[in-house]
């Protein structure tokens, strides 16, 4: 009889070896562009075990969209320890945000590729499981509550990770990360104060 500790640290393995070369891949060529050929002889296993794994391509590609934005998620609350306020902590998880967004390929893995490839509703998700209730609880902890009231943390939520995501995206295309900070430091404070 197998051990099951190593069932499941080999089919970790093998997942792991198929999410890191699907990334490598849709990153270099674009999730269009990768064949599932490409992605099993990069991570050297079978096709078998690509489809006993992930059902098809798609949700391959969304265990390495989940994966990068965990890794975002990680990086933001790394970044906001308790002891901050919460207008102190927003403005460290943002800047968190920026940093963990420059990771190369996390861009378009994450703000060009998964909405296309994913849809809106997919990428809701994915956001709401991992970075949006974060954001939204920051708000919540962080809005004056005789300036902001009856302002709806969850769509102000929705709107300033809009804005975050903007600005990822103009940093990823050479902009300058310090002034995307500071207007985003300047937002937060604006709304919270």
């Amino acid at each position: 009889m197998q051990d099951p500790r190593s069932n499941r640290e080999r089919t970790e393995k093998t997942k792991a070896a198929l999410i890191a070369a699907a990334r490598a891949l849709f990153v270099e060529k674009g999730y269009a562009e990768t064949s599932t050929p490409e992605i099993v002889a990069a991570a050297g296993i079978t096709r078998g075990a690509l489809y006993h794994h992930f059902e098809d391509k798609r949700a391959l590609f969304r265990a390495v969209v989940r994966e990068e934005a965990l890794a975002v998620t990680a990086a933001i609350k790394a970044a906001t320890p308790d002891r901050l306020s919460a207008l102190d902590a927003l403005i460290a998880g943002s800047n968190a945000y920026l940093d963990a967004m420059r990771v190369s390929g996390r861009t378009r893995l994450l703000l060009i590729e998964g909405p296309t490839v994913l849809g809106y509703i997919d990428m809701k998700q994915l956001d709401e499981e991992t970075t949006a209730l974060t954001l939204q609880h920051g708000l919540e902890a962080a809005l004056n509550p005789g300036r902001a009231s009856g302002i709806p943390a969850d769509a102000l939520a929705d709107i300033l990770s809009a804005a975050f995501d903007r600005a990822a995206l103009a940093v990823d295309a050479g902009g300058d990360a310090e002034r995307y900070r500071a207007a985003i430091a300047h937002l937060i404070k604006q709304i919270a104060g």
